[in-house]
């Protein structure tokens, strides 16, 4: 029997997705039963603890009894249970300095760790993920900045609809302006981010389209690998080449800074990956994006005046171009940035669900039956052993 506990959210401020939704514990129990889920009360998870019972989930503070324990967002450090299996998003593969103290406790109490992020197919598209929904919300909140900031449209908040089918119904009899909106990337936050486009019947065009032409109606543009980087020594573009050898290649995203009123960041980016633009440009004369969604949300990273996460709350603040200050949204000689890390707690159901298919579907059995080829690239740490996929890491965890 493998018991499977679903933790509460311990970052501040707390999560409210879940990696299983009592509909799907309720199936899991059903149809695998050498499985038993249990679930950590909480007061914030989007769905109730009572929601949980009535699925004849049992609903407990206690998850030591445990074999796996399941959450969202980092665990904080002093909450983890020595010898324990964990599945959660650690955020620590690119040596993110903030979870280094809960990396060197994972390594200390022999758990074992299983990164959701690093759980990739053969051909290394990633498994599960909420970037769908993060794309969704980006984009709305992008739209919806841009429209506060020209005062040409109004779009209300996400979270305050109650599904995204009910989102949906919100576009109804919108009409936007002339607005140029440049897209980048081609994983699933910008599959959300076209979602919207076309829900908003916003036109794609064609690259040299958009930064050549003039426009009667709400356009936009889609700029993947190739049309946002070239390699300096020939001009050509490899993907798997990009990846290994970034610090090769060029960006050419300069010109739609010229021509878009509002960017859609999509794209996953590293440290030696060139920027989309750099500070300097913002403070040219002719750079025109007025709103920046950076849904990806690397800080200081692929889009340099994202300066730090916005909140649910409080999504869109500004930066001024000359300065670099961080100001109040929607000023003059500043462009709004809207940077959020949990960009699907506005639809957190919805996302939960689509999370859950995709666990159960990929990663559950494998768990149950003692691991696979996926589960094995995607464990950080064995019981308080760095693995050698991840060995680089080493020096990260010990704070050398």
């Amino acid at each position: 029997m493998l018991t499977i506990g679903l933790l509460r959210e311990g970052k501040v401020p707390p999560d409210n997705r879940v990696a299983l939704t009592p509909a799907q514990c309720k199936w899991i129990q059903k149809n695998a039963p050498d499985v038993r889920v249990l679930a950590q009360s909480s007061p914030d998870r989007c769905y109730t603890d009572r929601e949980y019972r009535n699925a004849g989930v049992e609903v407990t503070g206690d998850l030591s009894g445990c074999d796996v324990l399941l959450g969202i967002k980092e665990v904080p450090a002093e909450t983890l249970i020595a010898g324990k299996t964990y599945l959660f998003f650690s955020h620590t593969k690119k040596e993110q300095p903030y979870n280094r103290r809960m990396f060197r406790t994972i390594l200390d109490k022999k758990i074992t760790l299983i990164d959701y992020e690093c759980l990739e197919h053969d051909d290394g598209q990633r498994i599960l993920g909420f970037g769908f929904f993060a794309g969704v919300v980006g984009a709305h909140n992008g739209i919806m900045a841009y429209g506060k900031r020209t005062g040409l449209y109004q779009l209300g908040r996400v979270h305050q609809e109650q599904s995204f089918r009910e989102l949906i119904h919100t576009y109804f009899g919108l009409r936007l302006p002339e607005i140029k909106v440049a897209v980048t990337g081609s994983g699933r936050v910008a599959h959300g981010v076209l979602e919207v486009m076309n829900l908003l019947e916003i036109v794609e065009v064609e690259p040299d389209e958009f930064l050549e032409r003039k426009f009667s109606y709400p356009v936009f543009t889609q700029l993947k690998g190739a049309a946002l980087y070239q390699r300096t020594r020939d001009g050509g573009y490899q993907r798997e080449d990009f990846h290994e050898h970034p610090q090769d290649y060029h960006c050419k995203f300069l010109p739609y800074t010229r021509t878009a009123d509002i960017l859609m960041n999509g794209i996953y980016w590293d440290k030696d990956m060139p920027r989309l633009f750099e500070w300097e440009d913002l403070a040219r004369p002719d750079f025109r994006i007025a709103t920046i969604a950076d849904i990806t949300d690397d800080r200081e990273g692929s889009i340099p005046c994202n300066l730090g996460e916005g909140t649910i709350a409080d999504p869109v603040y500004g930066v001024d171009r000359i300065t670099r200050a961080r100001t109040a949204a929607y000023l003059p000689g500043s462009v709004d940035v809207m940077a959020v890390g949990n960009l699907p707690n506005e639809l957190p159901r919805d996302a939960s669900r689509y999370f859950g298919e995709q666990l159960i579907k990929h990663v559950l059995e494998p768990l149950a039956k003692g691991g696979s080829a996926i589960i094995e690239r995607a464990t950080m740490v064995k019981e308080g052993q760095l693995t050698p996929l991840y060995s680089y890491l080493r020096d990260y965890a010990t704070g050398k």
